[in-house]
């Protein structure tokens, strides 16, 4: 039912905007572009002026091209650039220099040469609270909110952004709460409709009745064989006599039960993920449905861009501690809530779950997937144009590898420095491949840690020599800091750490769980 709905609303959505379209006199903007993403990986090469980029290679072992496995010949360019090292030379040594020069600068090249920059001219949005509904999730009490995030398109209405997002927030606990935003690739659903009253499902029932006898009345002789059949059943109601939840039970469910509050977006509704869909969404619409340039934003910085559209609606919200709100996600969506925490500082925490290339991993590592990997194949609209730069193996300016990038992963953890920063990854042997090389993202964390104990905080509690370190065993977290690491024994997913991650967060945030009376 809950599946039904989000897809009736989404259809109404559309025919809306395709109803706009129709009335919309089209010659007076300019048309949209439409290419297949190898056109448009094309059209960027051209640009740059590159002639040919080197293929990723394979994940499958068995392959001529499989990808490198060896720790020897893992770090071509083993030392990387000093997070706490000005571009001119000058070591920088307080929180002040920090602020003011480094950080600056590092987002400059993450902007210029990785994930884009936001433009200055994105629209406004507008959120839309399309239902708000009571409802128990479990034992916890909820009011669940479907949210609309409606962009302004009146400067190219051609194409419309709605942005899909659920909030739900427990009713057991005083406020205002913490929540943890979470990406998603499905439109959010509310978790636990309210359902109508047995008398009010007997009238549903009766009229629905009345109403397929009216469509098609061979259908009465089928109801008057099953008079007590009723089309329309309510769905499963909420367990009162539920166990708590452990450590097993569905992230959601743990965050509720800690009186935590938690939304969903879906970064579809934001950008959609393939190199095609460039000239759509809050891409295609800021220009004008046409190509990008080489230094606009690619998926994750418009995803993360979405995120923090969303925080701007979680701060007008009296039940949420806006100064609390997290950021999670997994894979590319790892990617794309460290992207989100490292150049919005209003987040307060995150939890990166096994994000690889482009996320935690260290790029110059050469070690299962590779900058290759996401620079000639399905993942180069993720990032920003002058990404290809980095696989090219002939053009104007030569040959670059990732040991050529200004900056690298573990200056982007810095970005998030001094708030609360988990990452989180799984193991080879249940799917967690280690094609994401999880060691990289050790060695990027390790790395981190200075730009965490400048600015007064904890990193691992290691050393901070990345050349040196050893990648604790799987289940031995190092959460003693405000960076923290842990390897649990799953597969792809970051669920099996929300039981430690919670805990971690609420100690860090100073939040305890205050029941209502």
């Amino acid at each position: 039912m809950q599946k039904y709905l989000a897809f009736v609303l989404s259809m109404c959505l559309s025919f809306t905007s395709m109803a706009q379209q129709a009335i919309i006199d089209s010659s007076k903007y300019p048309a949209l572009k439409t290419w297949t993403a190898t056109q448009d990986q094309a059209n960027m090469m051209q640009q740059l002026g590159i002639k040919k980029l080197r293929p990723g290679p394979s994940p499958n072992e068995s392959e001529p091209n499989h990808a490198n496995y060896d720790e020897a010949q893992a770090d071509p360019c083993p030392q990387l650039p000093d997070v706490l090292t000005t571009k001119n030379g000058k070591k920088v040594t307080t929180p002040e220099q920090w602020w003011k020069v480094r950080r600056p600068e590092l987002i400059e090249d993450f902007e210029r040469e990785m994930y884009g920059r936001v433009p200055k001219s994105v629209p406004k949005v507008t959120w839309i609270t399309k239902i708000t509904d009571t409802e128990l999730v479990g034992r916890v009490p909820v009011v669940a909110k479907q949210l609309i995030g409606r962009v302004d398109n009146s400067e190219y209405p051609l194409i419309s952004v709605n942005i899909n997002m659920v909030l739900v927030l427990p009713q057991n606990v005083k406020g205002p709460v913490p929540v943890l935003m979470m990406f998603g690739f499905l439109p959010p659903t509310l978790p636990a409709p309210a359902q109508p009253s047995l008398a009010d499902m007997e009238k549903l029932n009766a009229t629905f009745k009345e109403m397929m006898i009216k469509q098609n009345p061979e259908m009465k002789a089928i109801f008057d064989r099953y008079p007590a059949y009723a089309p329309i059943t309510r769905l499963p109601g909420p367990n009162f006599f539920a166990p708590a939840p452990t450590g097993d039970s569905p992230p959601t469910e743990q965050l509720l039960a800690a009186g935590w509050g938690y939304c969903t977006i879906e970064t579809g509704s934001i950008q959609a993920d393939n190199g095609a869909g460039l000239t759509r969404g809050i891409i295609g619409l800021v220009n004008k449905g046409q190509p990008r340039k080489p230094d606009d934003w690619g998926a994750l910085r418009a995803w993360a861009w979405g995120a923090s559209r969303a925080l701007d609606y979680l701060e007008t919200e009296p039940q949420v501690n806006a100064k609390q709100v997290g950021i999670e996600g997994v894979s590319r969506y790892g990617k794309a809530a460290l992207v989100a925490m490292a150049f919005d500082q209003r987040f307060g925490l995150a939890l990166i779950g096994s994000s690889g290339k482009g996320g935690t991993t260290l790029q110059r590592r050469v070690f299962g997937e590779a900058v290759e990997s996401l620079a000639n194949s399905g993942g180069y609209h993720w990032m920003a144009g002058n990404y290809l730069k980095y696989a090219t193996e002939e053009s104007s300016f030569g040959r670059k590898t990732g040991c050529d990038l200004p900056v690298d992963s573990h200056e982007l953890l810095a970005l998030c420095a001094p708030r609360p920063t988990f990452v989180s990854y799984g193991i080879p042997e249940k799917g967690d491949a280690k094609w994401l090389d999880q060691m990289g993202s050790y060695k990027a964390a390790v790395a981190a840690g200075p730009t965490f104990k400048l600015l007064g905080t904890r990193g691992l509690g290691a050393s901070n020599d990345y050349t040196t370190e050893k990648m604790p065993p799987v289940l031995t977290g190092l959460m003693d800091g405000e960076l923290a690491w842990r390897q649990h024994n799953g597969g792809h997913t970051d669920a099996p750490n929300f039981q430690y991650f919670i805990p971690w967060a609420d100690k860090l945030l100073k939040y305890e769980r205050s029941a209502k009376q």
